[in-house]
């Protein structure tokens, strides 16, 4: 008999943590097993896992969600669990969502099953993009072909792990998902269905690029261009196209920073060569503390004084003057 488990990454959230698991506790199909990701918490996470006899549990530094779910898809599929149920803490399923899950899977070949992914405020209008719909209550076909929203309530079967593999730790977070998505969806053409009857409930996603965002405190964003590069390489056939779409992905970030974006704008562009050069060079050594870093140090003084300038560029104007003509009148 194929067993399942919930694989739930955590950091720093122990209070929605524990509504998750209550909710994975609840389920009518239960999962066979629970194992929690611990990445590195702060909060008092480590504590309360340990006073949780159902609950299995891995405690690592912090590798983002990307070390997270590859940590606990490998703990998984080596134990021999057959279906994987990943998720973030921040979310949680409704009680059937698990067992509506396994049993709209096609008959006829193995697939990607995800969770609809709804609003967890109003319980009705999907996160992020959901083919045309707004809300589940358009919804009227039992499975909605082609798309997809890991890590949030996605059902994984193991053969798809053996094939494609685990997810990319590299990537940390940002775009670690998406990676994994479409290597397994257009690398492996596994199909992936989103299974409206299961329902996820996760917060509205919280970062938009046509919000001004805080140049000195956004730190993720370098993940979000960096990472892009290598979601495009998962996603298309050919280096050339992923490049060229990769192209067009900044082309379109600066305008946008050039429109929306109130503060820093300048700053906000001139930071973006930094991710492009290490996702071109497949540069994988830059961490959140090293971001922050970054992003809040002085600029650097020239090292020529600027007023030493200004006095040789006074110079060299004079320089460049003509000199005065000769009156020649009282010549003689």
């Amino acid at each position: 008999m194929e067993k399942t488990i919930a694989v739930v990454v955590s950091f720093n959230r122990q209070a929605l943590l524990a509504k998750c698991i209550d909710a994975l506790r609840n389920q009518t199909q239960k999962p066979d097993a629970i194992l929690v990701v611990n990445n590195g918490s702060t909060d008092g996470t480590s504590e309360w896992l340990s006073s949780q006899p159902d609950v299995q549990f891995i405690n690592q530094e912090n590798l983002g969600s990307a070390g997270g779910f590859h940590t606990g898809i490998k703990w998984a599929y080596q134990h021999g669990f057959s279906w994987i149920w990943c998720m973030d803490d921040d979310g949680y399923p409704h009680p059937d969502a698990l067992k509506n899950l396994i049993g709209n899977e096609p008959d006829s070949h193995r697939a990607l099953l995800n969770c609809a992914v709804l609003n967890k405020k109003d319980k009705k209008s999907f996160v992020w993009r959901t083919s045309t719909y707004k809300t589940i209550e358009e919804v009227k076909e039992k499975r909605i072909e082609g798309i997809g929203h890991p890590f949030n309530g996605t059902l994984i079967h193991r053969s798809i792990v053996e094939k494609t593999g685990l997810p990319k730790t590299s990537l940390f977070l940002w775009g670690d998902e998406t990676e994994y998505y479409y290597r397994i969806t257009r690398k492996y053409h596994y199909p992936v269905y989103t299974i409206p009857s299961a329902i996820h409930y996760h917060p509205a996603a919280a970062f938009n690029l046509k919000t001004d965002w805080n140049h000195n405190q956004t730190w993720k964003i370098y993940f979000y261009i960096r990472n892009r590069l290598h979601i495009h390489n998962a996603k298309f056939k050919t280096r050339f196209v992923s490049y060229l779409n990769y192209t067009c992905f900044l082309a379109a970030l600066t305008g946008l920073i050039l429109v929306f974006q109130k503060t820093d704008r300048r700053k906000k562009i001139g930071f973006l060569l930094w991710p492009v050069k290490d996702a071109v060079t497949r540069n994988f050594n830059a961490t959140p503390d090293l971001i922050l870093q970054k992003l809040n140090s002085p600029k650097p003084r020239p090292s020529f004084p600027v007023h030493r300038i200004r006095v040789k560029l006074a110079q060299f104007a004079h320089a460049l003057r003509p000199a005065p003509q000769q009156d020649t009148a009282n010549v003689t």
